[in-house]
């Protein structure tokens, strides 16, 4: 375990024109803030209000720039993940006093970006700087509503609303969200891409204190793990990034909240009590019980509130005499939270396929010195190598040889050549079914005699009669059959299928489902194909594994019987007495034989493992591209559907050949509104921007195609809705 070393705590204060100097005032170390009340004179001449406070914390961030509040609270966090630290970064403070600023910015002006955004350039700037080592980002975005989880990423497309409510889970390992969703960042866009979709989904409201008041604590996670390139160990390090957003806390009669609004400030009020009773008791030592599961913000945070992490909390107030109660209380918890103490380590885990890399290495160099022990022994002819393919191939030719009668008997050498000649027997017993069965189904038609729908569809054909017969067959002399297709049938003439390109546009919309079958066969077939393909596929592999899984579950009730009758012999031989020569124990031939059968029988059960367990990575890997062909056939679908069937007559000028723009190649946002083209925007924004920053790219990228998606949507909805009307 890593040292154990305090949190670090931070105070930011917001700006303002009515700042309270004679009631706050800064150290000289700018570590230090205190806090002067007047006394209140209505309490008479005897009173022993507590008038002055003083607060020692890391530092205090007065009229900070976001790129100084960076640099002081977060750098030095990020740059350990990399390392193998975990971290965790907290805003708290009242409701408007710059929380959600301080974490995420202002979105609308990269270089008012906040501690997030900034986060996730230093993780792919850093990651750029180490090309000796595999880094892999994944991110996810946690929302916490009214003690409810909520992923903010489920809106994307190949997510989708989760079926059962998410959970918090504890494992040794730590502490994780089930049913939250993790996604694989390759680039910084990307990952700033996943930052504006979850933010376009967080739940704000107004009232008299913030107009933009966030009602719910998030937690942006950043999971990193990198390889080595160069070193063959199979130690690798993870970490894992959380940026917590809080809900600011409120006093009722302040913000003058009523209605829903009202409720979520009790959840919220309620949230953060909560954690500050968990903060007081992990400072207390004398505690033995800290009440993580009170709520689900401090159960959420368990790892990182005085566990394995990185711990900085940056403590947002109001520099203004108004709200001097809430800026004092603020300080407090930021004090008890200076107590706390955590202990980071480095998160090292071990790669399966390296360390079984390196076993075979080392397995090699045993085999290399057993077989020069064996020279010295003058033992050349014992082998440890497993059979090659010319010594396999001699042993199938043997067997096929001793099965048609030309070979009387197959000589033994060692123990893997008797597993291999079993094995063989199994292999061509396997082939010589398998050749069997194509010769029928050369000259006949299979049905399995379960199959009762195979067997009614076939007498309904004429092709045998009801004893099973096939037609035509008067006393064994037949003649050949064939199914001939529904459109070609004697006295019938093909109808040509009318789809609804050849027909005028319908005044009403065809219902979806109708207008997907005709999709599926014209536009969308190729995808349809392709998907049906790979469900056969995800189908076959499926019913292998069912098979081999069969297979294994008989193999470990003959590796069970054996073992019984194994010990039966034991014990038999113990009863009638045991014999030994020169110090080896002397066995009879039946207990040989089950010894050999049952490492045979664990042979085999190793091999239909490994192999199921590769069927079960194909399976999932067909999975995921079954779920992608359906995805894509879905999206061209909704595409195909609005711009033949939604969009408006007036504009269907403008995608008729010759036309500026083409079906499928502009969204319906743009059609519809006719407005400012966002490319022609996004050109003028970086001739702005691009010489002041040209690291803003990926960022504005990001932004300009989260607001592109959106207003399709909404476009969409808006054309849905007044279709109904």
């Amino acid at each position: 375990m890593g040292s154990r070393k305090k949190v670090h705590a931070y105070v930011r204060v917001k700006p303002t024109d009515d700042f309270a100097h004679e009631m706050i005032k800064y150290g000289d170390d700018n570590k230090s803030i205190d806090i002067h009340f007047k006394k209140d004179i209505r309490k008479g001449i005897v009173n022993n209000q507590q008038t002055d406070w003083s607060f020692k914390l890391d530092g205090v961030l007065h009229d900070a720039s976001q790129d100084l509040v960076y640099e002081t609270v977060a750098k030095d966090v990020v740059s350990q993940a990399l390392d193998g630290y975990n971290g965790t970064i907290m805003c708290y403070g009242q409701t408007g006093a710059g929380k959600t600023y301080t974490m995420t910015g202002a979105t609308e002006n990269y270089q008012h970006r906040g501690i997030l955004p900034r986060a996730l350039q230093q993780v792919f700037r850093m990651i750029e700087a180490r090309p000796t080592q595999a880094v892999t980002v994944r991110v996810s975005y946690l929302e916490i509503y009214n003690e409810s989880l909520f992923d903010l990423l489920s809106t994307l497309p190949y997510v989708g609303p989760s079926v059962t409510p998410m959970t918090i889970v504890e494992n040794p390992q730590g502490v994780f969200i089930k049913g939250l969703s993790v996604h694989l960042t390759s680039q910084e866009e990307d990952a700033f891409s996943l930052l504006f979709e979850g933010e376009t989904n967080r739940i704000i409201a107004s009232h008299t204190m913030n107009k933009s008041s966030s009602r719910s604590h998030c937690i942006f996670t950043i999971y990193v793990e990198a390889h080595s390139r160069t070193l063959s160990e199979e130690k690798y390090i993870t970490s894992k990034i959380n940026l917590v957003d809080l809900a600011g806390s409120e006093r009722l009669g302040k913000s003058g909240s009523e209605g829903r609004v009202l409720k979520e400030a009790t959840f919220i009020n309620k949230s953060l009590s909560f954690l500050e009773q968990a903060i007081i008791a992990l400072v207390d030592q004398k505690r033995g019980h800290i009440p993580f599961r009170q709520c689900k913000l401090t159960h959420a945070l368990k790892d990182s509130l005085g566990g394995n992490c990185n711990m900085v909390l940056v403590t947002n107030i109001y520099g203004e005499a108004s709200q001097l109660e809430e800026t004092l209380s603020s300080l407090r918890f930021a004090s008890r939270m200076k107590l706390v103490t955590t202990e980071p380590a480095i998160n090292e885990k071990y790669d399966a396929e390296r360390m079984v890399k390196n076993l075979e290495k080392e397995l090699v160099l045993l085999k290399q010195e057993l077989a020069i022990h064996d020279s010295l022994a003058n033992r050349t002819l014992v082998t440890y190598e497993p059979m090659d393919e010319v010594q396999i191939a001699e042993i199938n030719s043997q067997v096929r040889r001793y099965l048609e009668g030309t070979l009387d008997e197959i000589d033994i050498i060692n123990l893997r050549q008797i597993q291999e000649v079993f094995n063989q027997f199994r292999v061509v017993l396997s082939q010589q079914e398998q050749e069997v069965e194509l010769a029928l189904r050369r000259k006949y038609t299979l049905i399995d005699k379960n199959d009762f729908a195979a067997i009614s569809a076939v007498q309904k054909a004429g092709l045998v009669d009801v004893d099973g017969h096939l037609v035509g067959e008067p006393d064994g002399q037949g003649f050949g059959l064939g199914v001939a297709p529904f459109a070609t049938k004697p006295g019938k003439k093909a109808k040509t299928k009318r789809t609804f390109k050849d027909q005028l546009r319908p005044s009403t919309p065809p219902s979806k489902p109708v207008a997907f079958e005709e999709f599926k066969n014209e536009r969308g077939s190729e995808i349809n194909r392709i998907f049906k393909e790979n469900k056969s596929i995800l189908n076959e592999r499926r019913k292998r594994a069912s098979e081999t899984t069969q297979r294994i579950n008989v193999i470990k009730r003959e590796i069970d019987m054996t073992k019984e009758a194994l010990s039966l012999q034991k014990s038999l031989r113990e009863k009638q007495g045991e014999y030994e020569n020169k110090g080896l124990m002397i066995i009879d031939e039946e207990e040989f034989l089950l010894i050999l059968k049952l490492k045979d029988l664990k042979k085999q059960y190793r091999s239909e493992y490994q192999d199921l367990r590769d069927l079960r990575a194909e399976i999932q890997y067909c999975q995921r591209l079954v779920d992608q062909c359906r995805h894509r056939l879905l999206m061209e679908f909704d595409i195909w559907y609005n711009e033949s069937f939604v969009i408006p007559e007036d504009m269907q000028v403008a995608l008729r050949l010759g036309g500026s723009i083409r079906p499928g190649m502009v969204p319906i946002s743009r059609i519809v509104s006719l407005g400012e083209d966002d490319q022609d925007k996004f050109s003028q924004l970086q001739h702005t921007v691009l010489p002041e920053g040209p690291d803003s790219i990926s960022f504005y990228n990001a932004k300009v195609k989260t607001e592109q998606k959106h207003n399709y949507l909404k476009a969409m909805m808006g054309l849905q809705h007044a279709l109904r009307k």
